[in-house]
C-alpha cells in the first residue's frame, strides 16, 4: 500500500452510496482477525469495507451473531443456519458484506464465500434486498437455489418468505444469466456424476424428471436427484427412476 494511497484514506468527505461502484484500485489489510479492504474511488478518497470477522461469538439470536474481536462487538446478520450451528463462546470467521444507505449501516455474515457470493448476487435482482436475500438462504442452501433455478423450481424458492409465485418466477428469469452450475463447489452438494449439460437434454433423463415430479417431489428435487446418479448416462428411465429416488431421500 503506497503512501499516496494511505494518504487519502482520511478524505471521506461527501461519500454517498450512489458512488460506491466507481473505483481504481484497492488493498487489503488482515490485521487481529479482521480483513479490512480499503477502496480508492474515483475522486472520492477512500472507503472501507470489511471482508471477514474473526473472534469469538458474545451472543447469538434469532436475527444473527455478536462477534467479539479485540473489545469491540460487532453485530452480524446471519442466515438461520449459522445461528442453529454457533454457539455463545465458540471462535468463529464469518465473511461479511458491509450494507450501505443512507439510513442504514448494516453487517450481513455467512460461512463460506459461496454463500456471501450468493447473497450480493441476490441483491442484484429486482425488487431483492438484504432481508428477503437473506431469508432465501435461511430456506434453502445454495445448491438447492442453483437447482431451482436451473430446473425453473418456482414452488421451492416461493415457499421463502417474502416471496410469491411471480416474484419467484421473475427472480429465476434474472439468476439465470447470473449463476452457472459449475460455479457450486466440492462439498456443498451431492458427489459428482456424469450427467452432462448434453445428457440433461436427453429424453430419458426428462422422462425420469417428469416420473419423480408425479410422485410429487419438485422440479429442484428431481432435477438435483438425476445429476446425484452414477453412471446416469448408460441407464434407461426405470433404472434412473430407481437410482433417483434412492438418491433424493438422502437430500431430505
Amino acid at each position: 500500500m503506497t503512501k499516496e494511497f494511505m494518504g487519502e484514506i482520511d478524505d471521506l468527505s461527501g461519500m454517498i452510496p450512489e458512488q460506491l461502484f466507481f473505483f481504481r484500485k484497492y488493498a487489503t489489510l488482515e490485521h487481529n482477525g479482521l480483513s479490512i479492504r480499503f477502496i480508492k474511488y474515483f475522486r472520492r478518497g477512500v472507503i472501507l469495507l470489511i471482508s471477514y470477522i474473526k473472534g469469538i461469538a458474545a451472543y447469538v439470536d434469532s436475527e444473527g451473531v455478536i462477534v467479539e474481536n479485540h473489545g469491540i462487538g460487532y453485530q452480524i446478520k446471519t442466515p438461520s443456519s449459522i445461528v442453529e450451528q454457533v454457539k455463545s463462546g465458540q471462535e468463529v470467521m464469518l465473511h461479511t458484506h458491509l450494507y450501505v444507505r443512507e439510513d442504514v449501516l448494516a453487517l450481513f455474515g455467512f460461512m463460506t464465500k459461496q454463500e456471501l457470493n450468493t447473497f450480493q448476487t441476490l441483491l442484484s435482482i429486482t425488487g431483492i434486498g438484504p432481508k428477503v436475500a437473506l431469508s432465501i438462504l435461511s430456506t434453502m442452501t445454495v445448491a438447492d437455489l442453483y437447482y431451482a433455478v436451473f430446473s425453473e423450481d418456482a414452488k421451492s424458492i416461493a415457499k421463502t418468505p417474502g416471496i410469491g409465485p411471480k416474484g419467484a418466477k421473475r427472480m429465476i428469469i434474472e439468476l439465470k444469466d447470473k449463476l452457472k452450475m459449475e460455479d457450486i463447489t466440492p462439498g456443498m452438494e451431492i458427489e459428482e456424476t456424469a450427467v452432462s449439460t448434453s445428457i440433461d437434454s436427453s429424453d430419458h433423463v426428462a422422462d425420469t424428471i417428469e416420473a419423480m415430479v408425479a410422485l410429487g417431489y419438485s422440479n429442484g428435487e428431481a432435477y438435483r436427484a438425476v445429476h446425484g446418479v452414477k453412471g446416469a448416462a448408460d441407464m434407461d428411465s426405470e433404472q434412473l427412476l430407481k437410482e433417483a429416488l434412492k438418491v433424493v431421500l438422502t437430500l431430505r
